[in-house]
């Protein structure tokens, strides 16, 4: 019995060039007997312009792919958007395929679909968390989440402000959240 091609292929990392995570991983598809993994992460970011959608990969600068290293190694190499395998001195690390599956496992949780690598993050904040303002007349003050309206993207906290505590209406993107492990 012989071993095919897609046997003995691996998951490896790729560099690729900044920002071109998702063109590289386009040209990677093209070529046949890849496998390629790019998951990016999808939230909404306050600017001057306002609150708009940002997209960016989950490993910046970085792609994961499946090929046999003997057959494909120069195709992949000179692909448009890749710089290079990622490499520890003279050796080329695979990537286990359990670490992969993980990863698209806890994508296809979160998102309910199989076919887009993208993830949607969205700010949770509880009552009785502990907030930072990042911006606006009340920059750097620390205070408590009160009310969490269902609809609006505001919160309630309660500040201590001129000897007395206020509750003050504030923007959720205005705020610094306090990290939560993941479920």
């Amino acid at each position: 019995m012989t071993e095919t091609s897609q046997d003995l292929a691996e998951w490896f990392c790729l560099r690729c060039q900044t920002k071109r995570e998702h063109i590289a991983a386009g040209h990677l598809r093209e070529i046949e007997a890849v496998e390629v993994f790019c998951p990016r992460l999808r939230y909404r970011k306050a600017t001057r312009r306002g609150k708009i959608w940002w997209m960016e990969p989950m490993f910046p600068g970085y792609v994961l792919a499946k090929f046999n290293m003997m057959e494909m190694e120069r195709a992949i190499t000179f692909c448009q958007g890749v710089r290079g395998l990622v490499r520890f001195g003279s050796e080329i690390p695979s990537i286990p395929e359990s670490f992969v599956e993980a990863i698209k496992r806890e994508i296809r949780e979160r998102r309910g679909s199989e076919e887009d690598e993208m993830v949607t993050l969205s700010p949770t904040i509880e009552i009785g968390d502990e907030v930072e303002i990042a911006h606006g007349p009340f920059q750097g003050m620390q205070g408590t989440v009160v009310t969490v309206p269902s609809a609006a993207e505001r919160v309630k906290i309660l500040l201590e402000f001129l000897g007395s505590h206020q509750a003050v209406d504030v923007d959720l993107f205005s705020l610094l959240l306090p990290r939560r492990p993941l479920p």
